[in-house]
């Protein structure tokens, strides 16, 4: 039983942890630096004189530049929804079903941020030579492996006994 709580908590633990990535990733602004400048999906942040100035992204194809966008906070809705699903079907999900409402909704949160970091590799700054892709993106491409994990975690899980709110325990297996 005290084996079943970790591997639960090690659940939450690890998607709380995709959920704060995404965030992380969608709201940071380091997805394209350089020594002058810090680009994420929203603005671009310029240094003149020694003062950081903000610039709209106006040299970036519009269609590609929102469809990362929506598919950014898509993936972090997804991934948000797919805690709360996960946490209401400990409580209600009959004995012996797996989560497959939450892996549906972490594989489509997966998706999204994939969809995200790719057109933004292929279409953004494809052909720029000075500067690297930051911190931002990197965290982008994490969150997409921890998510798929999640997903297929979510998927291949199923709940062992009930799980009710005046008990301390939940057991699930695999």
């Amino acid at each position: 039983m005290k084996a079943t709580m970790l591997m639960l908590a090690g659940i939450v633990l690890l998607h709380i942890t995709t959920i704060i990535l995404l965030l992380v990733a969608t709201i940071d602004n380091a997805w394209w630096i350089t020594d002058s400048a810090s680009t994420d999906l929203w603005g671009r942040w310029e240094l003149t004189n020694s003062v950081w100035h903000y610039t709209n992204l106006k040299n970036y194809p519009e269609e590609y530049l929102q469809t990362v966008q929506a598919t950014s906070v898509l993936a972090c809705i997804f991934a948000i929804l797919a805690l709360f699903v996960f946490l209401a079907q400990l409580f209600t999900l009959p004995k012996g079903q797996r989560f497959t409402f939450t892996g549906i909704l972490q594989l489509i949160a997966c998706l999204c941020i994939m969809i995200a970091a790719s057109i933004y590799t292929a279409e953004l700054h494809s052909n720029e030579t000075v500067g690297g892709y930051g911190h931002s993106y990197v965290l982008a491409w994490i969150s997409f492996v921890l998510t798929f994990l999640l997903a297929i975690t979510y998927l291949v899980l199923r709940k062992k006994i009930g799980c009710y709110p005046k008990k301390s325990t939940c057991n699930l297996y695999k």
